[in-house]
């Protein structure tokens, strides 16, 4: 679906809005202190981290829902996971160096692990300001480290939500150094997703309502300059396009919302002239774009192919594409979550999404965490090709997984066999590899795209018209992909045909003429059936179609235009 908009109509909102300006000293780092930390200390109901496992600070229930159900780490035929050393550091923010090591932050211990995949060897830095706080408060600490990214002087800088702040680890010389994060008396904040870009660190408050930009120098020094989001609301995350443009997106809850175009380079040449960031007007430097229909709360931003701008929704399973030329949105949609991601043991869940949650470009391709749909998916804009691969570890904590009997007025649990998510949070592209951590599993895992899809996608057109209540059959190929005999007798595991649209309210129908096959033979033919409702609101959709097995779903999308 395409959808026009002007951003003309908020101009109103940002006249007058100032830029903010200040310094801050980064080297040597500054400790945590009792404020930094005050509303960051776990409640662990009245034990302290003597009586608990300092290790972890949960309970023994606790720990299958937040350290890991499974005791080692799995594997299919294109993920293979690791399992963390150390037993429940919770693993989120990730990245690679140029060398192809790994690294993510630890959000239970507030270490920093490098993995070195030739060696599959782990190494965790212990943080002794963390440490040190922790035993001051005699409670544990955490926090969510969303945002990680290498810099070319050898550091890792990441964010930290619980003391307002982020953080730089030297890598040859082993050393946390710790800077505030400005905020706004009265206003929460929330740093959360971090981009090194040249000489400066970028970050979203995410409940602060700005974007930071700091401006980091070799004598250790960090200017930085506040870009207020004209909507009180949050402001997610961003991408930097070849003009130097920085994108981003400022919404509230309610459904109200816009994409920016902040002119980065203009701002800096201004700040050039004027030499204080405070005395130039946000309204200078942005334009608007109003949210189309279905985006309600987009954290994911990336630049694609052809500069075109692309957003996931994590409260649906829509992502959406961004021309800045022609100025119009489409809307796409991944795979309708398989059931092991969500067990639906109540049978209350009738519409399961997936929660597309960050997105990234890569080569000629997007890729983007399906969250409650346990996946990663890769999308090829220019053949509109959606591949998707399960992540292997499940935890039935985080979905609907346990069946309740009742056998003489007494309940029993019973916990659905592989069901759940792994709660896969970040990821990082390296090459032809996608890593990735398991926030309530302990793992890091990497998808390996250089390994030959089993088979592939095709549909015998790209774009129907429907008048209301009429049918048209397409067909779907799907063809068995092998280099050699051997290879296609290997994989016979069951497919399913995998259908969605982007339409609402049932607007189009999808039938395919079965649902289940194998691909015993070379070239299986599909007959599919899309109709249009009697009642369906003219419009243009997406349509996806193809087949999934357990490992992995590969899909292409037509366009559907109701008249």
């Amino acid at each position: 679906m395409k959808t026009k908009t002007k951003g003309i109509i908020f101009f109103a909102l940002v006249a007058g809005i100032m830029l903010a300006s200040g310094i801050t000293i980064a080297i040597p780092g500054k400790e945590i202190d009792d404020a930094d930390i005050a509303e960051s200390v776990e409640d662990v109901e009245g034990d302290t981290i003597v009586s608990l496992d300092i290790g972890s600070g949960y309970s023994d229930d606790e720990k299958l829902q937040h350290c890991s159900t499974n005791e080692n780490a799995k594997s299919n035929d294109f993920v293979r996971e690791y399992k963390i050393p150390t037993e429940c550091v919770q693993p989120l923010a990730i990245t690679t160096d140029p060398n192809g090591t790994v690294w993510f932050a630890q959000t239970n211990t507030g270490n920093i692990a490098k993995f070195d995949p030739a060696t599959e060897t782990f190494t965790e830095y212990m943080n002794a300001q963390w440490i040190d706080a922790e035993m001051r408060y005699e409670q544990k600490l955490r926090s969510m480290m969303w945002g990680m990214d290498y810099s070319p002087d050898g550091a890792i800088w990441y964010t930290d939500e619980a003391s307002d702040s982020i953080w730089r680890f030297s890598i040859p010389d082993e050393t946390y150094n710790r800077i505030d994060f400005p905020i706004t008396e009265d206003i929460s904040s929330l740093p959360q997703k971090l981009l090194i870009d040249g000489s400066n660190v970028i970050v979203n408050d995410f409940t602060g309502g700005k974007l930071t930009i700091f401006g980091y120098s070799q004598l250790g020094e960090l200017s930085y300059a506040a870009i207020p989001s004209p909507i009180d609301g949050f402001t997610s995350d961003f991408a930097i396009d070849l003009q130097d443009n920085i994108w981003y997106t400022n919404w509230n809850p309610d459904g109200t919302g816009i994409l920016i175009k902040f002119d980065h380079k203009e701002w800096e040449s201004q700040l050039t002239i004027s030499s204080q960031a405070d005395s130039l007007l946000l309204q200078d430097f942005v334009q608007f774009f109003q949210f189309p229909s279905g985006m309600t709360t987009p954290n994911g931003v990336a630049i694609g192919p052809n500069q075109i701008i692309w957003i996931v929704d994590t409260t649906s399973s829509y992502f959406f594409s961004f021309d800045p030329v022609t100025e119009e949105f489409t809307k796409y949609v991944t795979s309708v979550p398989t059931i092991d991601s969500y067990g639906n043991a109540s049978g209350f869940i009738k519409s399961p999404i997936s929660r597309p949650y960050w997105i990234e470009h890569t080569d000629d391709s997007l890729v983007m965490n399906e969250q409650t749909a346990n996946r990663i998916g890769v999308f090829n804009p220019s053949t509109e090709t959606l591949v998707e691969y399960t992540v292997p570890s499940r935890n039935p904590n985080w979905s609907d997984c346990t069946e309740i009997t009742v056998i003489d007025d007494v309940e029993y649990e019973t916990v659905i066999d592989n069901c759940g998510v792994a709660q896969v949070f970040d990821f990082a592209i390296d090459g032809k590899k996608i890593w990735f951590t398991e926030w309530v599993e302990n793992n890091i895992g990497v998808v390996d795209t250089s390994i030959p899809l089993p088979f592939s996608i095709d549909i015998d057109t790209k774009e129907i018209t429907l008048k209301k209540g009429e049918t048209a059959v397409v067909t779907l190929q799907v063809t068995k992909k092998a280099r050699n005999q051997a290879e296609w007798s290997e994989y016979m595991k069951p497919l399913n045909v995998n259908y969605s649209s982007t339409s609402t309210f049932s607007d189009i129908v999808i039938k395919p003429e079965w649902n289940n096959y194998t691909l015993s033979d070379p070239v299986t033919t599909i007959p599919v059936e899309i109709t249009a409702s009697e009642h369906a609101l003219s419009g243009t959709h997406k349509v996806l179609l193809g087949g999934y097995a357990d490992d992995i779903a590969i899909s292409q999308f037509i366009t559907v235009t109701i008249e």
